[in-house]
């Protein structure tokens, strides 16, 4: 596959299984999203890796996220496996740093395309991956659990394995639909 079918093909895929990614994969993966335009070269990123019993234990990070807030008996079940829904996931987070040239909001920005450039890698080796938020993303306990800081930011959990079925190809919609000339 090509650069341009890539970029023009993406999409997410919901429903990953075994097998995750090799090592080399992984590798690979994670050598994109350090490859991403980098003002500065500031890295304001970190990875950290949930796989095998690292997604039980992801689970649980979630599930007593859950339980502080006060989530009923059937959210807590569902936060416990939510990382298992995939082989491999990887939290992304934004690790800002003061800098008079490089405004927080750039630095995040900078982590989300390395996320999006590690879900492009995935495909293009033949796995499937999905970007995934949602509150856990911005759970204080969450981070904690995780050992960042208060101005660290999750932008992301990356789901990589491999495709359960082949997810259907969204329309595609015309950039020039979205542009407006000076």
């Amino acid at each position: 596959m090509d650069a341009i079918e890539l970029l023009l093909t993406r999409q997410s895929c919901p429903r990953l299984a075994e097998p995750g990614p090799s090592e080399a994969q992984l590798n690979t993966i994670l050598d994109a999203g350090v490859r991403v335009p980098d003002h500065a070269g500031l890295t304001p990123w970190e990875f950290i890796i949930a796989q095998g019993e690292g997604l039980k234990k992801l689970g649980q990070v979630f599930a007593d996220a859950a339980m502080s807030s006060g989530a009923d008996e059937a959210a807590l079940a569902k936060a416990l496996v939510m990382p298992q829904r995939a082989p491999l996931v990887i939290v992304v987070v934004a690790k800002s740093v003061e800098h008079a040239k490089v405004p927080e909001l750039e630095q995040h920005i900078a982590a989300g395309c390395a996320t999006m450039a590690m879900q492009q890698a995935a495909f293009a080796l033949g796995l499937g991956a999905i970007w995934r938020t949602g509150s856990y993303a911005f759970d204080r306990k969450v981070h904690q659990s995780l050992g960042l800081t208060q101005s660290d930011q999750i932008v992301g959990f990356l789901y990589v394995g491999t495709p359960v079925v082949k997810a259907p190809i969204k329309a595609a919609k015309k950039g020039s639909e979205f542009t407006r000339y000076l």
